[in-house]
């Protein structure tokens, strides 16, 4: 049965991980193995068609033809059709014939289609590659950076990267493909940079999550809340950077449709979340539970208030970078208002961070090495939602968010939180 507070062994030192008396390290390398095997294996064969449409008869890339029209927008400087259905349906068709029909609501900001204007060179077939490729780079860039600052995983670097094709949520971005990846490397930029004291410049980072802005919801909270004004400033400079230059290249009429648009973004959830199973977070977590749509919407500001009280909190303590932007990663998710299983990816420093700090202090009781699976491995069972109405994966969000405040609550000299002559992280220079 394990016992109540399962002790992790440094890798480097001792050569495994145990959590329990069931999961090792070399359990999770064979696991992860199996997993990777599994989901790329099955994949792979699913869109090894002649055509664009797989053997499911879905389009390959799946939501990157929205992003693939919009770029084809910017081409024409047609700022007009950014926020029009039926406009953006016909460009589908005469750009992608495979794709006819298909409609996408648009809801990203105008500036999101400039970026995919030079994939819109390429016929679908090789801007879709081209954007598995940097989606890729950009992934593993950002799981490598995160790997350089845990002293304590440095030795599994192989087992980590095995993890890291595994993760679930990275094969629905590849999957879907869709733009988390940036959101990612905001994220991870952002940390690096407040490792480093550079306050004004992580912000610059976490503005530029305005594309994806229910993303920038937490963190936008939490150092207002806090008082970060260099953090706050430097995130406005660069969410307004990009509002400018889409102003510049549209003109100002896109931006007042993609307001208008946001506005009304309530009424149009349900077209927005055809297949809420696949969604991560409180809202739809409420709302696939309780049947009234105003009890279920009042639980959910409720629920995500304490989060977000429990994540200030957790960053209040001191000397605990790691804990505290794990904390922030975790609320990102949970009280986002729409979150859809390829952004869970963001949660990829979080894993590292925390299983680096769990192995770095063994001795430590209530360490989060169970619950950091669980927010591992379940998005794969996120599909049992449509039955059983609840999504495990929240729950397992919400108790290891719940136990990084206890554990940041515990007194440092009390319980070691920073071991003698070492730093919480290191960051490569």
């Amino acid at each position: 049965m394990g016992h109540p507070h399962p002790r992790w062994n440094p890798f480097g030192m001792m050569g495994a991980m145990k959590l329990g008396c069931w999961l090792t390290s070399k359990r999770l390398r064979a696991q992860a193995v199996l997993l990777g095997l599994s989901i790329w294996g099955i994949y792979a064969w699913t869109i090894a068609t002649p055509g664009l449409r797989d053997w499911n008869g879905n389009l390959k890339g799946t939501d990157f033809v929205h992003f693939y029209t919009l770029g084809s927008i910017a081409l024409a400087h047609r700022g007009d059709e950014l926020y029009d259905i039926q406009a953006q349906v016909e460009i589908t068709a005469e750009r992608v014939p495979d794709a006819r029909g298909i409609r996408y609501l648009p809801l990203y900001p105008p500036q999101v289609s400039i970026l995919f204007a030079p994939l819109a060179y390429l016929r679908y077939g090789w801007a879709l590659a081209v954007w598995w490729a940097c989606t890729g780079l950009i992934y593993g860039g950002s799981c490598y950076w995160i790997w350089k600052t845990c002293p304590a995983l440095s030795h599994v670097g192989g087992a980590v990267a095995l993890a890291a094709l595994a993760f679930p949520a990275f094969f629905h971005l590849i999957a879907w493909g869709q733009t988390s990846a940036l959101a990612l490397v905001c994220f991870t930029a952002a940390f690096l940079l407040l490792y480093r004291q550079r306050e004004f410049a992580a912000g610059l980072a976490l503005g530029c999550l305005i594309f994806k802005p229910q993303l920038g919801l937490a963190s936008a909270i939490l150092f207002i809340c806090l008082g970060r004004w260099k953090i706050v400033a430097g995130a406005a400079f660069s969410a307004s950077a990009q509002i400018a230059m889409a102003i510049l290249y549209y003109g100002i009429s896109p931006l007042d449709s993609w307001l208008k648009t946001l506005w009304h973004v309530p009424a149009l959830l349900p077209s927005f979340e055809p297949r809420p199973y696949q969604t991560h977070c409180l809202r739809t977590f409420w709302s696939m539970l309780v049947p009234w749509s105003g009890v279920s919407l009042g639980i959910y500001l409720v629920t995500a208030t304490a989060v977000l009280v429990c994540t200030v909190s957790v960053w209040r303590r001191k000397e605990l970078l790691p804990l505290k932007y794990s904390a922030l990663l975790l609320a990102t998710v949970l009280v986002s208002p729409h979150l859809t299983v390829y952004d869970l990816v963001i949660l990829a420093p979080a894993i590292l961070l925390l299983a680096d700090w769990t192995v770095s202090h063994p001795t430590i009781p209530g360490k989060p090495g169970g619950l950091l699976y669980s927010v591992y491995i379940l998005p794969l069972l996120g599909p049992l939602a449509r039955w059983i109405h609840v999504q495990a994966s929240v729950i397992a969000m919400v108790a290891l968010l719940y136990m990084i405040w206890r554990i940041s609550a515990t007194p440092v000299d009390a319980a070691g939180l920073r071991p003698a002559g070492q730093p919480n992280v290191a960051v490569p220079t």
